[in-house]
């Protein structure tokens, strides 16, 4: 009796089928803190990354308004998106694509009613950063994107054979270098802060704050270590079965989670057990499950 094939193709669409207001709560009020800050904060501090970057640029020399160069960019990466990398991984970016310069058009009036003008640049760099940051969270935990330099990152990933992490600095770092002969060192140095502060920010949305570290503990006193987690912390602690790659020796792995508070009792706990106790940890963002 053959087993029923499961339909990869259906799980992901019951899941982006829960909450679809909620989502498109997200996404649209992550479109919109995404693009007041663009007028608020990039826009005036002459910050340039990614296809709103190009139109910083276009801005200051030719006085372009910048949605219109996002609206052209971004149309022409579309194009290139559904040549190269298909129609399905088009889809995604393809609302995102539109709303953004519609709404960075829509919050160009924004600097007339708030005037920040007085603030530190550095300051306004850094609060744009966290409130780009925290938008473009919002619409990638929606499960949209805003597509722009996304497209291109996955491109030169497919056919440069390259991570995704490299391309970025490459297409990023090539439009921030841009900015040098514009604007000058002191802004690109405000651009890369921005930027890095704008990953992290997206990545905490996503992720989440953790508020528990996993150990995985390879130790000889394993029965020790266990007793001590169970008993004297009060956390569960399940024992894998491991082998080691060189000696080929079996040897056990505690594997457990404990609340972020609790990790210098624990680290200090397994030390002072096993000095030479070999153990990693890790962030652990979401847990379910009973001990």
């Amino acid at each position: 009796m053959f087993r029923k094939k499961t339909s990869y193709k259906n799980i992901m669409q019951d899941v982006y089928s829960n909450d679809k207001l909620v989502r498109y709560a997200q996404f649209l009020f992550g479109i919109f803190l995404v693009s007041a800050s663009f007028n608020l904060f990039i826009l005036p501090s002459d910050i340039v990354y990614g296809v709103s970057g190009i139109g910083v640029i276009l801005n200051k020399l030719y006085g372009i308004s910048p949605s219109v160069v996002i609206s052209v960019g971004l149309f022409i990466l579309l194009v290139l998106s559904f040549i190269v990398l298909g129609k399905e991984k088009t889809t995604k970016s393809v609302i995102g694509s539109i709303l953004y310069p519609v709404f960075v058009q829509l919050t160009a009036s924004f600097p007339n009613y708030i005037d920040i003008g007085g603030a530190e640049p550095l300051v306004i760099a850094l609060f744009g950063a966290v409130i780009s940051g925290f938008g473009y969270g919002l619409i990638f935990k929606s499960g949209y994107t805003t597509g722009g330099t996304d497209i291109l990152n996955e491109i030169l990933s497919k056919y440069a054979k390259i991570s995704l992490g490299n391309a970025m600095i490459f297409t990023d770092g090539l439009i921030i270098l841009c900015g040098v002969f514009v604007f000058g060192w002191t802004k690109v140095l405000y651009s890369i802060i921005n930027l890095y502060i704008v990953s992290i920010m997206t990545d905490k949305v996503i992720l989440g704050i953790s508020q528990s570290k996993s150990f995985y503990i390879i130790t000889t006193k394993h029965k020790e270590i266990k007793d001590f987690i169970l008993k004297e912390l009060g956390h569960g602690v399940t024992v894998l079965e491991g082998r080691g790659a060189f000696t080929g020796n079996n040897q056990n792995v505690l594997m457990c989670v404990i609340p972020t508070k609790e990790y210098f009792l624990a680290k200090e706990g397994i030390h002072k057990i096993d000095k030479n106790a070999f153990f990693v940890v890790s962030d652990a963002y979401e847990v379910y499950g009973s001990k």
